[in-house]
């Protein structure tokens, strides 16, 4: 297997700021087939992920699950990588996914793109999720088999949690890998909420869903 068997799915909804350094970071890392699943963007999302070089643009009703799966059914290649529309791959990402013998799933460690002590400290524990609780999310550009992807039904089409609810499934499965990556995320959520109130959110949004609350009442709750 080579990075050009691996295809980049990118779900958008008004990324016209981002969008065009996701796909640029998946081709320099050696993508040959980009799928955008747009949900319906009122910018310039669509003519810059055209122009950035994605292979194919999907429209799609919004909803990540919605368009994660949407994407999916137009990817032809051995393994299917998720990747945010403010995140960027690192240029070794894809080659790292093509050095794991049998790899089943998996996703990356990650660089939160901004110099903070406190942000290192986020990038470890979100290591550290994966590689004990077997529990990858969206940010860290999850990488799946496609036909292992199709057999358990890909994503749950719910409002949020999307990523929780594949991890539960895949885990059962396979232990996920977690590669060097890095791949490069937006600090924007927590300078906008403030790095304690951003992680005390998430931690409190997990733990009611993992107590049944339903993904529409946590969705509301985080928007």
């Amino acid at each position: 297997m080579n990075p050009a068997d691996i295809s980049v799915v990118i779900p958008t909804l008004n990324e016209a700021a981002t969008i065009k350094n996701a796909v640029g970071s998946a081709i320099d890392a050696g993508a040959a087939e980009i799928i955008v699943c747009d949900g319906g963007s009122v910018d310039q999302t669509i003519e810059m992920a055209t122009d950035a070089g994605a292979s194919k643009i999907i429209r799609s009703v919004p909803g990540r699950g919605i368009q994660l799966n949407a994407g999916a059914v137009f990817a032809s290649r051995e393994v299917v990588l998720f990747l945010h529309a403010d995140n960027r791959l690192g240029p070794s990402c894809l080659q790292q996914i093509c050095e794991v013998p049998d790899v089943v799933w998996g996703a990356f460690m990650q660089r939160i793109d901004h110099s903070r002590f406190a942000y290192r400290l986020i990038e470890k524990g979100n290591a550290a999720r994966v590689r004990f609780r077997g529990m990858a999310f969206g940010d860290q550009a999850i990488f799946v088999r496609r036909d292992t992807y199709k057999k358990v039904g890909g994503f749950e089409e719910i409002e949020l949690m999307e990523d929780v609810a594949f991890s539960r499934t895949m885990r059962a499965i396979a232990k996920p890998v977690l590669l060097p990556g890095p791949v490069t995320i937006s600090a924007r959520r927590w300078e906008q909420r403030g790095i304690v109130g951003q992680t005390l959110q998430n931690w409190n949004l997990q733990c009611r869903y993992r107590f049944g609350a339903s993904p529409r009442q946590l969705a509301k709750r985080y928007r």
